[in-house]
């Protein structure tokens, strides 16, 4: 009996040798996984496109416009306003047009005529009243622009022009 006494106690032993060693294992199991995820996670967020956001903030950033480009319509119109004759008469006003597209000013340089047509009709229909204030010169000059980008609408497909612009404004 005394051997098997032995036995027992041997297996004792090494029952408790052997329990101190599975929570290591275990502990080192845990390691060696949080190394290999935090190694993917590097190596996820080292590949193009993931810049930490300076690559979407770099993005969001505005691009310079193209610069600005402008088309003078010479000679300056001249035309008889609407009216009581005892007020002014005649409107002088030198348009400029504003684009940052190449092909656009080209288009402008193209359907010029029926850009003075269109905008000397608009004009002649405006009274002394109606642009004896700021407000009232900048309601024409929203109209003025209407009407080219209806004009270069209708003969190109694309407004064009992005801004009008009165270098002159004479009433007698």
């Amino acid at each position: 009996m005394a051997a098997a006494a032995d036995k027992t106690k041997k297996t004792v032993d090494k029952d408790k040798i052997a329990k101190p060693r599975k929570p290591m294992l275990v502990t080192a199991l845990i390691a060696v996984l949080a190394a290999g995820a935090a190694g993917a996670g590097v190596w996820f967020f080292a590949q193009p496109g993931h810049d930490d956001g300076k690559a979407a903030a770099a993005e969001k950033k505005p691009a310079m416009p193209a610069p600005a480009q402008y088309f003078p319509l010479d000679p300056a119109f001249v035309v008889n306003l609407n009216g009581p004759v005892d007020g002014p008469r005649y409107l002088q006003v030198e348009v400029q047009l504003m684009t940052r597209d190449a092909a656009a000013l080209e288009a402008i340089k193209t359907h010029a005529p029926a850009i003075r047509a269109n905008l000397l009709m608009l004009f002649s229909q405006v009274s002394a009243a109606q642009i004896a204030d700021v407000a009232g010169k900048q309601k024409l000059q929203a109209d003025a622009l209407a009407t080219v980008q209806k004009v270069l609408k209708a003969e190109t497909g694309k407004p064009g022009a992005d801004e009008l612009l009165f270098t002159s404004f004479v009433t007698q």
